[in-house]
């Protein structure tokens, strides 16, 4: 039986009898299934929170219990002047997840993309000084985090501070502050708020010279007593990069460091790409090309069959490291809005996450999680 038909398959059948054991006015969904092993989170854009649509609030009760903010605590976001913090957003986007009981994430505080440019410079254009850029992320970080504070359950501090073979990013933040920016973003957030979890996050983690260079330097800022409980996997995935292996390998280095996993922006790529890329570097762009975007009218059968199982897979991989592993969040609800339509390449038709367009449960990822559940 092809994994992408859709006859009764014992594993619907034992899903079937799944949900009649509960009770509840919302039937459970994949959150359910992981209820145990780790919370299954969705990362939500601002169109998302300021509608909060019967269309979107449904799949989002009964299938996550994490929530993720895509861009709207960004820096531009929320503080896009001096002056002026933008909170309309982020306070629907906190008591969104408060109505659902959804564990909270903060993301992000400091970032080298989009942060404003006043942020880094005077308006004549000179950079500011060392003491000056310091006491901006300071405030930032006081301010927004002091606002949730005890609501928010985990930030994701810094982002993307290292280069994929192992160096500090040359980032405005690195350049006049050094690598102490990323020890006063952790000093100033476990400050701000001593209960909250903090994560260092990144992408292409799963490549050995940027995994070593982020669990030395962490390390080395724990063991100086600065509070950092674990490291951020973009996981960004192809259908075939990285491997089960690599992946593996990198969720061993961090377990051995004792740093906790969150799986941060999980999503599955099917789609061909000019350069081979891999990670989420956001300046890595191209024009549009048809014979990048061969999907237009649904996925065959065949890619099916190949997402599903790269999902199988990359699951029954975090079920093996469920105790270390405290969050798998997908980047976004539904494929139509997926980050993925317009990167690298914008106006393609891209299929990574679990929900199509009309918000409905993909059956044959569904089908594969379920079977997953009964023979891990």
């Amino acid at each position: 039986m092809k994994i992408y038909t859709i006859p009764i398959s014992m594993s619907v059948i034992w899903y079937g009898i799944f949900l009649s054991l509960f009770n509840l006015d919302h039937p459970p969904g994949i959150k359910d299934l992981f209820t145990s092993d780790f919370y299954i989170g969705a990362a939500l854009s601002g169109r998302d929170v300021q509608s909060q649509t019967k269309e979107l609030m449904v799949p989002l009760r009964s299938n996550f219990n994490s929530l993720s903010p895509e861009n709207l605590l960004k820096w531009q976001s929320i503080h896009p002047e001096p002056e002026r913090f933008n909170f309309d957003l982020a306070d629907r986007y906190v008591e969104m997840g408060e109505g659902l009981d959804c564990h909270l994430v903060g993301h992000t505080l400091v970032w080298h993309k989009q942060t404003p440019q006043w942020v880094f410079q005077h308006e004549d254009g000179t950079v500011r000084s060392k003491e000056e850029l310091s006491s901006l992320m300071e405030n930032h970080i006081q301010v927004v985090m002091g606002r949730y504070k005890g609501r928010i359950d985990t930030w994701d501090v810094v982002n993307e501070a290292f280069t994929d073979d192992g160096q500090f990013r040359q980032s405005t933040w690195f350049n006049v502050l050094g690598e102490d920016f990323i020890k006063l973003a952790f000093q100033t957030a476990h400050e701000t708020d001593p209960k909250a979890e903090l994560y260092y996050n990144d992408y292409n983690v799963w490549k050995p010279k940027k995994t070593d260079g982020i669990l030395a330097f962490t390390s080395k800022m724990r063991d100086e007593g600065i509070n950092i409980h674990g490291i951020g996997m973009q996981c960004h995935l192809g259908l075939e990069y990285p491997t089960l292996d690599q992946l593996k390998e990198t969720i061993e280095k961090i377990v051995d460091h004792g740093f906790n996993i969150s799986i941060t922006e999980l999503d599955i790529d099917v789609l061909p790409n000019p350069s081979g890329r891999q990670g989420a570097d956001i300046d890595a762009n191209f024009p549009y090309e048809a014979q990048y975007d061969p999907y237009k009218n649904g996925l065959p059968n065949e890619l099916k069959e190949k997402l599903a199982n790269r999902y199988r897979d990359i699951f029954r991989l975090f079920l093996k490291y469920r105790d270390h592993i405290d969050r798998v969040t997908f980047w976004g609800v539904r494929d139509q809005d997926s980050w993925l339509n317009n990167w690298p390449i914008p106006g393609r038709t891209a299929y990574p996450l679990l929900f199509d367009e009309d918000y409905g449960l993909k059956n044959y990822l569904l089908d594969i999680l379920v079977d997953l559940k009964e023979n891990p």
